[in-house]
């Protein structure tokens, strides 16, 4: 799928995200048009993509293929508002959660329709990003479409009912271990390793660790009976707890 333009509803981390990674690997465009409420949000894109050009609503959603990155509350006005410029090729790809494709097409005047989750690995383009796809669209077209969304990393088409479940043990996981990884790096440096030292030892034990659990045949209890010191063993039962009761509330708020 070949394209010298592409829009953006709503200008904000997403966004950024994309782009980075199509100029990572000199993907560069004639234009990309985004618009956001907040000026100030587009012009920090500009600072950083040469390529980028602020506009209106219509402007950004008349593009040939368009991303629709906002908040779920504000799609469904904001479609009502695009509906006379999407044309029936215009390619409209949501990545938000909770706002379905049946939702898009009861608005949109197009078949050409998708949802993904986007994952922040996408940055460097190691994402890991699920896609669906609006059931008439033909399978030729499903593969322009990935095929375009390769160079975010990994693309993989699923049911569209578990996009919101990969939208909480997906991309929002690195939220709930990168600040405890920083405190480690903090700790290293405090009991006597130098930064790169400590760097060197939380990446490795890290990877070393994600094989054993997945990859050793063992079941996760006898992984975890494997080191019989556990420091924080005593906070093991809040911390589950936390996790269950934060991210299944999360989910059921995304999903309802």
């Amino acid at each position: 799928m070949k394209t010298k333009s592409l829009g953006f509803i709503g200008g904000g981390r997403i966004t950024n995200i994309i782009l980075r990674a199509f100029t990572n690997f000199d993907e560069v465009f004639d234009e990309v048009v985004v618009y956001d409420t907040q000026p100030e949000a587009v012009e920090k894109l500009r600072e950083q993509f040469h390529f980028v050009h602020d506009g209106d609503l219509l402007q950004a959603a008349s593009q040939p293929i368009v991303f629709i990155a906002l908040h779920p509350p504000a799609i469904m006005e904001t479609l009502e508002q695009i509906k006379e410029v999407v044309g029936k090729n215009t390619v409209v790809i949501s990545l938000a959660p909770k706002i379905t494709l049946a939702q898009l097409a009861s608005k949109l005047n197009t078949r050409l329709l998708a949802r993904m989750i986007p994952n922040a690995t996408s940055y460097n383009n190691d994402g890991f990003n699920p896609i669906a796809f609006e059931e008439p669209l033909e399978k030729a077209d499903r593969k322009k479409i990935k095929r375009f969304l390769n160079i975010l990393g990994k693309i993989f088409i699923t049911e569209e009912s578990k996009l919101e479940s990969y939208a909480v043990v997906s991309a929002m996981l690195p939220t709930y271990f990168w600040f405890q990884w920083q405190t480690m790096q903090d700790i290293a440096e405090q009991t006597g390793l130098s930064k790169e030292e400590a760097n060197r030892a939380i990446r490795a034990s890290l990877k070393k660790a994600l094989r054993l659990y997945f990859d050793a045949g063992l079941t996760p209890e006898e992984v975890m009976d494997l080191i019989p010191v556990k420091p924080l063993g005593e906070h093991e039962a809040a911390i589950k707890s936390m996790y269950q009761t934060k991210l299944v509330g999360l989910f059921e708020k995304i999903k309802s």
